[in-house]
């Protein structure tokens, strides 16, 4: 899956009037409803089996950069600026799991700093800190981000989705726990289809073709 914006830009977030004013008339049980339906979009492109690539180029700010952050791979350009917004609407940077997620993926310190600050960090900074997994070029972008999906869409495709499942459940697991969970979900991969044909194929010194079964 390819997740990508229009017009140079990835997303902006929320929509001033369409979105953020009507926020400032909801009582607590409405905001709470609208927070975790926020959150409810993260855990979706967390739950789904399929790999979500970010595409993004421009602007990427607000729920928008949780749409990147969510995502399982990040292909971005050197001209993206990728920003948490919340503190400058006087929000706390704890929105849709970033602070769950962010600190694993570039550091405890330098999540603080962009969930507190609010600041923009540049498509470079970006790639050096690792939340982009490479930069491409503006033009190019949509295609190697498609071009990657393609690669994983051709591989073991149920492998790939237990490799999502594990990275997820292993979040709060010790490393023994991780270990014996990881033998489990192996032996799992290896009774499929997929795993023998790539073993044949092998033998045959042929390129295997997985059906995801």
């Amino acid at each position: 899956m390819v997740l990508t914006g229009e017009g140079g830009n990835f997303c902006s977030g929320g929509d001033v009037h369409g979105i953020i004013g009507p926020l400032t008339e909801l009582d607590m049980p409405g905001l709470l409803a609208f927070t975790r339906m926020t959150g409810d979009v993260i855990k979706a492109m967390r739950a789904c089996p399929q790999p979500v690539i970010a595409a993004i180029d421009g602007i990427c700010a607000g729920a928008g950069a949780l749409l990147a952050l969510g995502s399982d791979l990040r292909l971005g350009t050197a001209r993206a600026k990728t920003a948490f917004l919340f503190s400058r609407v006087g929000l706390a940077g704890c929105d849709m799991g970033a602070c769950a997620m962010l600190p694993r993926m570039i550091g405890q310190g330098r999540a603080t700093e962009l969930l507190m600050t609010g600041r923009a960090m540049g498509g470079e900074e970006a790639e050096r800190w690792g939340f982009f997994n490479r930069l491409c070029e503006p033009d190019a972008l949509c295609a190697e981000a498609l071009k990657l999906a393609q690669d994983l869409a051709s591989g073991p495709t149920f492998a790939h989705g237990m490799t999502k499942k594990m990275l997820q459940q292993e979040w709060n697991m010790g490393v023994d726990e991780a270990i014996e969970a990881e033998a489990q979900a192996q032996a799992i991969c290896m009774a499929t289809n997929d795993f023998h044909r790539a073993y044949h194929a092998f033998v045959a010194k042929q390129k295997p073709v997985f059906e995801g079964d």
